[in-house]
């Protein structure tokens, strides 16, 4: 396991597209949350020890979050061969057993976490209603083994902030989990 921080997308830029299959083969676009006021995109998987210690808090937060009508979105971008426990037949006994109510997505290209400058899982990026970033970095102070509550407390002032119209603040910390497993050959020039 590589501990890997966010690499901080700058904020103000535009959510990358994506048309990606969720755990039933559907595909989901970024246009089918166009009408949302706010869209947190995550990138996940089953097998991290830091997405293992948030994830009752994220299935909590994804359902808090869509009550307030915000669209959550996780997308999985590891390598599948080298790590079967990500597979998207594992993905979807992971979103049940979880309890995940937002669409989880498989990135086999990595394509999309490439165009998101994702690096860790989990990495979370908030945009507001015109698709712009506002927000990217920790769900929380809480890590395995630090023996703090997992409350999604960063996100959800984001949040709550963004749906309030007021400003949110541009000191964010980053995110930190292991690195997305990127297939041999296919890394991107952010992660060497």
């Amino acid at each position: 396991m590589v501990r890997t921080l966010s690499t901080m997308m700058p904020l103000g830029i535009s959510a990358p597209d994506f048309a990606l299959p969720d755990t039933e083969g559907r595909t989901v676009r970024l246009t089918d949350f166009k009408d949302a006021p706010a869209l947190l995109v995550i990138f996940m998987c089953n097998h991290c020890p830091y997405v293992k210690h948030v994830r009752a808090g994220l299935a909590d937060l994804g359902r808090a979050l869509q009550a307030k009508g915000v669209a959550v979105v996780g997308i999985n971008a590891n390598d599948t061969q080298a790590y079967p426990d990500d597979s998207p037949e594992k993905m979807r006994s992971e979103a049940a057993e979880a309890g995940y109510t937002f669409p989880y997505l498989s990135d086999t290209s990595q394509e999309v976490a490439k165009a998101y400058t994702a690096a860790c899982t989990p990495d979370f990026f908030l945009f507001d209603a015109d698709r712009r970033l506002v927000y990217r970095g920790q769900m929380d102070d809480s890590r395995p083994g630090n023996d703090e509550p997992v409350t999604g407390k960063d996100l959800r002032v984001a949040v709550d902030a963004l749906l309030s119209g007021r400003t949110i603040s541009s000191e964010q910390k980053p995110s930190m989990g292991c690195n997305i497993k990127w297939r041999p050959g296919n890394e991107p020039e952010y992660f060497k």
